[in-house]
């Protein structure tokens, strides 16, 4: 659904609510000042395909300030803020192609409208855009690269240019220091339990609240959980990050065990049926089932619901599924990202690193685009990575020690020091 003038009252909402966005996002504004000074993406035409939200709003009014055309649809059927998107359309001018609670249908077509303009560079939150436009025919030639925003997206691309099938050169976003320690962990962390509890409205304390998967997304819910009193239990398949999560004082264990012991689950791998009919089985009634990683497939909703004698919905965002021996098992927002779904995403602050480096890794290409860059998945530059970090510690007034010369050379000698 493309936005238009007669969305001025939700219009006028959104708008207030991508400005108080903008009060966190210090380390954007500055970029945004400096390209409407530039124009760095002049002529440049973007398919952004990311949650609608606040804060990907003022990613897109920052990469228009630079000059670019942009068009924008949502990576997930449930994560879009209508206001939001009303907004973008009326006060900003930036067509906006999506509707929360979509169907998977006008998913796709939303994301085909993005596409028809014929862009030189695509914006991904898990990889739909590309895989759409690798399967789909279109002509390719005008797109210099693109850029991925999540780790889900990344690993798949990866997967394409490891098979040669990838045509263009993407920037992984989610592997930026800026992004991945501060965005998947901290943002990730407190939006998940927000989402759950604004759906449940259950206390956390002193619940049996069982993590699966241990990657940054995984250690700052698991961090967050144990902050709110419950007893945390972290799956793994990785051995590395098992031992990690036991150093980090978490109870570690198969999903088979874990399955009888928690009250409350949350998937963030990015793989399929990481919870499946045989975890079901063994959970407890009541037992509240939901998922923070990109796709809904970690829940293996379609046995679970073959399982059911019945399914009714009991909050929003809460379905209950009844087995045949009586048991109940809840389900969050389908298996979507609970943080978006029924909650609003990453704060701000967090979110203002990782679109400084979507905004800063599209100059980046066009900067670029007579290189020899190969049809790869590339890393953020180093140098925008370290200077996202100053930008934010220079926004928030905290200043670090430097290096003396005299460090500087000691560090830098092979000789011991005396």
């Amino acid at each position: 659904m493309n936005y238009d003038i007669k969305d001025k009252k939700l219009a006028k909402q959104g708008k207030m609510r991508i400005e108080w966005a903008d009060k966190d996002m210090s380390v954007l504004r500055l970029i945004r000042e400096r390209f409407i000074k530039e124009k760095p993406l002049k002529n440049v035409n973007i398919a952004a395909c990311l949650h609608v939200t606040t804060e990907t709003a003022n990613l897109m009014i920052a990469l228009k300030a630079g000059g670019a055309s942009v068009r924008l649809c949502a990576s997930n059927p449930l994560s879009t803020q209508d206001d939001t998107a009303a907004s973008l359309v009326v006060n900003y001018g930036i067509p906006v192609f999506a509707i929360k609670g979509e169907d998977n249908k006008t998913y796709y077509k939303h994301i085909n409208a993005v596409l028809d303009s014929k862009p030189n560079i695509t914006m991904d939150d898990g990889a739909d855009l590309v895989s759409t436009l690798h399967s789909s025919g279109r002509d390719l030639k005008n797109i210099i690269g693109g850029t991925e925003e999540t780790t889900t997206g990344v690993i798949r691309l990866k997967a394409m240019a490891k098979d040669a099938v990838l045509k263009y050169p993407i920037i992984a976003v989610n592997d930026a220091l800026t992004k991945h320690l501060f965005d998947n962990r901290y943002g990730t962390g407190q939006s998940t339990l927000d989402g759950i509890i604004r759906a449940t409205n259950h206390l956390l304390a002193g619940k049996t609240f069982v993590v699966a998967g241990y990657g940054w997304c995984g250690r700052g819910v698991a961090m967050r959980a144990k902050g709110m009193g419950a007893n945390v239990i972290v799956t793994e398949i990785d051995p590395l990050k098992a031992i990690e999560a036991n150093m980090d004082g978490f109870l570690v264990m198969p999903m088979a065990q874990a399955a009888a012991r928690g009250d409350i689950f949350v998937t963030l791998t990015g793989d399929i049926n990481v919870i499946d009919a045989a975890h079901f089985k063994l959970m407890k009634s009541g037992a509240v089932v939901c998922n923070s990683g990109h796709f809904n497939v970690e829940i293996n909703i379609p046995a679970l619901r073959k399982m059911a004698k019945s399914v009714r919905v009991v909050r929003q965002f809460v379905e209950e599924y009844t087995l045949a021996n009586g048991k109940k098992i809840c389900v969050l927002a389908d298996g979507r990202l609970i943080n978006l779904a029924s909650a609003e995403g990453h704060p701000a602050s967090v979110m203002d690193m990782s679109f400084a480096n979507q905004s800063l890794s599209a100059e980046w290409l066009i900067k670029n685009v007579k290189s020899k860059i190969e049809n790869k998945v590339y890393s953020v530059p180093k140098d925008i990575d370290e200077n996202i970090a100053k930008l934010k510690l220079a926004s928030i007034n905290i200043k670090i020690d430097k290096l003396t010369e005299e460090q500087k050379k000691y560090l830098s000698s092979w000789q011991e020091g005396t």
